[in-house]
């Protein structure tokens, strides 16, 4: 019978080198890895700075003008989905991110444009206003930049 255990180890240490040799089931490389860092960073800092403007917008200035308020809120939420989508990595999360930041550029030139066309129609900055001049026009390059990064991803 004693010879029965060392049989056991040594198949244990047989199946070991047949498991190193298969394909790794590791998750993907994320969305977030090399120069994706840099976005992530970014859309995170844009995350809080532009969720903790418009809480305290909301709760303390609503009556001012709650459509930039509600507006900058929105742009946090897409912020945060981003952020979130370069973290996690992977194909469903790459096309989700892509179809945010597309979106994201849309508000941003829309917006953008509102504001410099009909400045009365906001009494207040949006993170978005005047095509992120407020935030050094980042906001405007971000998408651009989240864009080619994104299909970048998808062709490697």
């Amino acid at each position: 019978m004693p010879e029965s255990a060392p049989e056991s180890s040594t198949a244990d240490e047989t199946e070991q080198p047949e498991q190193a040799n298969q394909p790794s089931k590791a998750r993907p490389a994320g969305l977030g890895q090399g120069p994706g860092r840099l976005l992530v960073l970014l859309y995170g800092v844009f995350t809080v700075a532009a969720a903790s403007r418009s809480i305290y917008q909301l709760a303390a200035q609503y009556h001012d003008a709650p459509l930039a308020y509600i507006l900058s809120a929105v742009s946090a939420v897409v912020y945060a989905f981003i952020t979130v989508s370069l973290v996690r990595g992977g194909e469903g999360a790459r096309k989700a991110a892509f179809v945010c930041c597309a979106a994201e550029l849309l508000g941003v030139l829309t917006i953008g444009t509102w504001t410099l066309a009909d400045p009365s129609a906001f009494p207040d900055q949006t993170v978005w206003s005047d095509y992120g001049m407020g935030y050094l026009f980042i906001p405007i390059f971000l998408p651009v930049t989240g864009l080619i990064w994104l299909r970048k991803a998808r062709q490697d």
